[in-house]
């Protein structure tokens, strides 16, 4: 058995809400999957000019179900833009506020649109439809306000990830895992590696350089918990590939009703947070370690204190939940000064000492590659409870993995103290497994293992014991008797006879996968 979830919907205004942007959408749909359609995807047919693999030109059913992408003009879409920001230029004063330009802006397209299909009747040109003026309004409001080309793609709940190699090659996974071709979201390379540019100055301070001597960003992109990477300059062309979380408020219970880890392998899981232990969660990009991260999460008591420490935003817990305080680190820029440092350059580890004053119970370092490592360790040394992610091939592998990471982060450490600093620190390892269905290429991720860690003797500097096991389907089952340490979980709610049963009498257990 679990606990109920601890969070509740978020309040805030969605761009799915503006009316005039979207087409309606079902209200029975969760919060987190209320998306309007977009009508720029492709229908699946590669674009002749860039051909794409085998796998990328699969046939499949849901591409054949998107719909049809709508003509746009985009000189016209660019000329009504600069006239917009023009009047908008002269109209406002800086820091006034986005919905009060949205609004205005709005209002502006609208005319503006108008005014276009007017004139080409004045031309003796056929006036823009309705299914024309929609989709020129949207592109117009996206191009100021939004994400551009992209957006209609970022609003698409059927669209799971976004590939771009160069500007006129776009492969779009769907949410069963089949691969499409999408249309083009820039006329040029220049002009994709300026929409990139454009969307990395639209956060704010939190704003990032993209540039030839910045020749990578990072970055979540605002209102979609989308994460964006792209590189250019240091690449043949520019790419980008954008991630999105399909589950953004999810807890355990769901996990288990999507067959991602079984209702024992859930209570343990539970309970260790609630005891406070401290946990990472391994697995190969896009198995759910972030989804999984969520869920648990979710199981924190709702009074507790929260800090967060990330390269870009990705958990969204502050958006989730009361109490949090999220830090984000931030590249520097210009001249580098004494220190070494660029100026405006603000690291994970230096949020994290200044964050003792800010009287947090837990801190959470998210996703871990490098040098992010020491924070984490600090993290879990200071404040039981913690929780990270890594990439890694398996429970075990996530270990060396975080050693090696340790040694390379820090000058004069050594193997042993990097394991012995890891045993000390963390209690538990989770690993999700990725893997695809042979018939159709679906994902299928399941929690596969749950090892627990401890300083163990001098040659590996550690002590492993694998507490669930992959099972014949590779779902994570009941392997070895944990200790008393972790029979104890049994006081918050882990399902210590179910355990006890499932590992006694293996004919019984059942599990399966996530199918998304």
């Amino acid at each position: 058995m679990t606990a109920e979830p601890r969070t509740e919907s978020p309040e805030g205004t969605d761009p799915a809400d503006i009316a005039y942007l979207t087409r309606p959408v079902p209200q029975e749909l969760p919060p987190n999957l209320r998306r309007p359609t977009n009508p720029w995807v492709s229908s699946g047919q590669p674009d002749s000019r860039d051909p794409v693999d085998g796998a990328s030109a699969r046939p499949n059913r849901s591409a054949a179900a998107l719909p049809r992408p709508v003509e746009v003009d985009w000189a016209l879409v660019d000329a009504l833009r600069d006239q917009v920001s023009t009047e908008q230029a002269e109209r406002f004063e800086p820091g006034t506020d986005a919905l009060v330009r949205e609004e205005a802006g709005k209002e502006a397209i609208n005319r503006l649109v108008k005014q276009a299909s007017t004139d080409r009747r004045n031309d003796g040109k056929a006036e823009f439809t309705l299914a024309q003026r929609e989709t020129l309004r949207d592109a117009v409001f996206n191009s100021l306000f939004r994400m551009g080309r992209l957006q209609p793609l970022l609003d698409n709940d059927d669209v799971e990830n976004i590939e771009i190699y160069g500007h006129r090659t776009v492969q779009l996974q769907l949410a069963d895992g089949t691969w499409v071709a999408g249309q083009p979201v820039a006329d040029s390379d220049d002009d994709l590696i300026q929409l990139i540019q454009d969307i990395a100055t639209r956060t704010g301070s939190g704003a990032r350089p993209f540039s030839e001597r910045n020749p990578y960003v990072d970055m979540r992109l605002p209102g979609s918990g989308a994460r964006l990477a792209a590189s250019a300059w240091v690449t043949d062309r520019p790419v980008v590939v954008i991630r999105r979380h399909r589950l953004i408020q999810v807890t355990i219970d769901q996990l288990v009703g999507l067959g991602m880890l079984s209702p024992v392998a859930a209570s343990f899981l539970a309970a260790a947070v609630r005891a406070r232990k401290s946990i990472v969660v391994s697995g190969a990009a896009s198995a759910g370690k972030t989804t999984l991260t969520r869920a648990l999460c979710d199981q924190i008591p709702a009074g507790e204190r929260i800090a967060t420490f990330e390269t870009e935003y990705e958990l969204g817990l502050q958006d989730l939940r009361p109490n949090v305080i999220a830090w984000e680190a931030r590249p520097g820029s210009g001249e580098v000064g004494p220190d070494g440092r660029q100026a405006g350059e603000s690291t994970i580890a230096e949020a994290l000492w200044r964050s003792f004053r800010y009287n947090r119970s837990r801190l959470i370092v998210g996703e871990v590659r490098g040098a992010e490592v020491w924070p984490m360790i600090k993290a879990m040394e200071s404040g039981t409870g913690s929780l990270s992610t890594t990439h890694a091939t398996s429970a075990v592998a996530a270990i060396r993995k975080l050693v090696t990471c340790a040694m390379e982060g820090e000058e004069q450490v050594t193997h042993d103290l990097a394991t012995s600093k890891l045993a000390h620190a963390i209690d538990l390892i989770v690993h999700v497994d990725l893997s695809y269905d042979p018939t159709n290429q679906s994902p299928r991720r399941q929690v596969a293992e749950i090892i627990s860690v401890a300083p163990g003797e001098r040659e590996t500097g550690y002590a492993t014991t694998q507490i669930f096991a992959p099972g014949p389907d590779g779902n994570a089952v009941p392997k070895t008797m944990p200790d008393l340490d972790h029979q104890g979980l049994e006081a918050y709610g882990f399902d210590l006879q179910g355990f006890t049963e499932a590992l006694h009498h293996p004919a019984g257990r059942t599990a399966a996968g996530v199918r998304s």
